[in-house]
């Protein structure tokens, strides 16, 4: 089973959240649903980018190296944004 790691963003706030899931459309529509604590107040929100992992594991791992390094995060941002 594929899972992934996402970022959704809100333009007009500027903000970003980075998650992971194996199955990124019922994520994303709880994100839209507000049923997400913490993106709740930022909808609407649109997803920007996706990756796929083969397993949760090496999803998960990928994920706390974007949060955890700025850089990582910052050259995302910089890929999504360059294309708008």
């Amino acid at each position: 089973m594929s899972w992934f790691v996402y970022f959704l963003r809100n333009k007009q706030k500027d903000w970003y959240y980075i998650g992971s899931t194996n199955d990124i459309e019922r994520r994303f529509q709880e994100h839209e649903k507000g049923k997400v604590f913490s993106s709740k107040i930022h909808r609407p929100l649109e997803l920007v980018f996706k990756k796929e992992f083969s397993n949760e594991k090496e999803a998960r791992a990928y994920e706390r190296k974007v949060k955890d390094k700025r850089i990582e995060k910052e050259r995302i941002i910089r890929q999504i944004e360059s294309r708008d």
